[in-house]
């Protein structure tokens, strides 16, 4: 008797919602019905608001179902369940969701599909044809690939991949490393989370291409302490990556060597800069160096250094199994391919959808999300995690792309967009940017160290009505300050927050002349 195929996600998410408990309750049904059921532990597709998401393999497709708890397992059951019966909670063909169907997932597409730790899986689902690619082509042609794919860091520099890699490759010494940022830690994000749970080898294969095509044998995942799931999971592929020859002495029988490590930080944000990660890297206090030099020149350890964020690399086998014309047709101006955009805080569908640049952040937020949970009408969304520009309803026409966001005075950073309804106080907001760097800076220069805690000070002072027009001179001077002395863009980016909400809100500061202030 052929055994009913349930799939049911393991990713952090769906796990802190309850997944593990509907997993047992489905074991105690089966024993109870004496039906044989295999339960395959994926990643998540990424539809938050509907999971735990159950999917049953039936001969029309899968057939999803959500969001289920524990205690409703056993009216699924009576309900036909394993034949794709009628259920309340049916949800029909996961790829006929209007969330899921209008995605363009490249980086994603196996996510929530496939076993995480199935290779037999992986490969069916093209996995490895990337790396197959760039061996056969050589590292030249690999980084030349990735150049003309106009790939840019999904990490929130926006740094074009490709020259990064040639500048490393260029680079003279015996020994260059390649290092994934892992140490996602803007609020409103985790697409590096469910990338590493739910599919760990599309890492494995990007940063092995990364270091045949720039002449790296070693590389090392940085990756924060608060993912413990992603970390057992990661190294878990590792191992079998391993076993599948995919990494170490002769990469599928090539004569190029590769191997991985995983580092785990203790929590500091600043060590998602990529300086103070490598000062991490090297058992030191995460503090941000100056460059000159680049680490592409002088990285971990004094030598070059290949550094790249997860979804940029995630999306490096994609472009050379299916070449860079195929990338490159996606996505619009000098933002080409695909952003992983994820959609947090006061939305009703809140999750990650995988778009090409180009989409408005109205339709992001109103049609795609579905407007605000609590039905209020949203007043603010920020883009790009804790650093990021609010945007009023009146930006809502931006596309989602690096120049349009640049030109707004904002950022689209890591791809994270939170939403807050009509209730926020935005002085508050700005109030917690000045606070939260203050917090996590490293304290090595001065406008970032003093600027964050005398800002904290200043709009306390404004929101006291204490002199709010030299106050309010004093803020906008002050970020200016910031944004142009800080070392790196901790402090150099806590501006946009501040000015952000002082320019489009300024009833919330008591005065009517902040919003001068801010444009001043």
């Amino acid at each position: 008797m052929t055994k009913a195929r349930l799939f049911l996600p393991r990713d952090a998410g769906a796990l802190a919602l309850g997944a593990d408990e509907v997993e047992g309750a489905l074991v105690a049904a089966q024993r109870r019905r004496g039906l044989e059921i295999e339960i395959i532990r994926t990643g998540s597709r990424g539809l938050y608001w509907l999971e735990p998401m159950i999917e049953v393999a039936t001969p029309q497709g899968r057939i999803a179902y959500g969001p289920v708890h524990a205690g409703e397992v056993e009216s699924l059951f009576d309900a036909g369940l394993l034949d794709g019966g009628a259920h309340p909670l049916r949800l029909g063909r996961p790829e006929e969701i209007p969330f899921l169907k209008r995605q363009t997932r490249l980086v994603f597409a196996r996510c929530g599909i496939v076993d995480p730790l199935s290779s037999a899986d992986f490969r069916a689902q093209g996995g490895w044809r990337g790396l197959e690619r760039a061996i056969a082509i050589g590292p030249a042609a690999t980084i030349e690939e990735v150049v003309a794919s106009g790939l840019r860091g999904r990490g929130g520099a926006g740094f074009p991949t490709g020259i990064k890699w040639r500048t490393a490759a260029q680079a003279k010494a015996p020994q260059k490393y390649v290092v994934c940022n892992a140490d996602e830690g803007d609020s409103g994000t985790f697409a590096d989370r469910m990338i590493m749970e739910g599919d760990p080898f599309v890492l494995i294969e990007g940063m092995t291409i990364a270091g045949i095509a720039v002449g790296a044998t070693k590389g090392y995942v940085y990756i924060r302490s608060e993912y413990p799931h992603a970390i057992q999971t990661l190294r878990r592929a590792i191992e079998m990556a391993r076993d599948e020859r995919a990494l170490g002495a002769s990469i599928l029988g090539s004569p190029y060597a590769f191997d991985l490590e995983i580092r785990i930080g203790a929590g500091a944000y600043v060590c998602g800069e990529e300086t103070s990660l490598l000062d991490s890297l090297e058992g030191k206090r995460g503090q941000v160096r100056a460059k000159p030099p680049l680490p592409a020149h002088k990285g971990l350890f004094g030598v070059p250094t290949v550094i790249n964020n997860v979804i940029s690399l995630a999306s490096v086998p994609w472009i050379l199994s299916e070449g860079a014309p195929a990338y490159v047709d996606f996505g619009i101006g000098r933002s080409r391919g695909t952003m992983p955009i994820q959609l947090a805080g006061n939305l009703k569908h809140r999750g990650l959808f995988e778009a090409a640049f180009g989409l408005t952040l109205g339709e992001l937020v109103d049609d795609i999300a579905g407007g605000t949970a609590t039905g209020r009408p949203i007043r603010a969304v920020q883009v790009g995690g804790p650093l990021g520009a609010y945007f009023p309803r009146a930006l809502f026409d931006t596309p989602f792309d690096y120049e349009a966001f640049t030109a707004k005075n904002g950022l689209i950073g890591h791809g994270g967009i939170v939403a807050f309804d009509d209730t926020v106080d935005m002085a508050q907001q700005a109030r917690f940017a000045m606070e939260f760097c203050a917090i996590e800076s490293c304290g090595k220069c001065t406008p970032c160290r003093v600027g964050s805690v005398r800002g904290v000070e200043v709009i306390d002072r404004i929101l006291r009505g204490e002199k709010p027009d030299e106050n309010l001179a004093l803020l906008a001077e002050l970020c200016d300050t910031m944004k142009f002395g800080s070392l790196c863009a901790l402090g150099g980016f806590v501006p946009f927050p501040v000015m952000s909400a002082l320019t489009y809100f300024p009833e919330d500061f008591g005065s009517p002349k902040a919003g001068k202030a801010a444009a001043a």
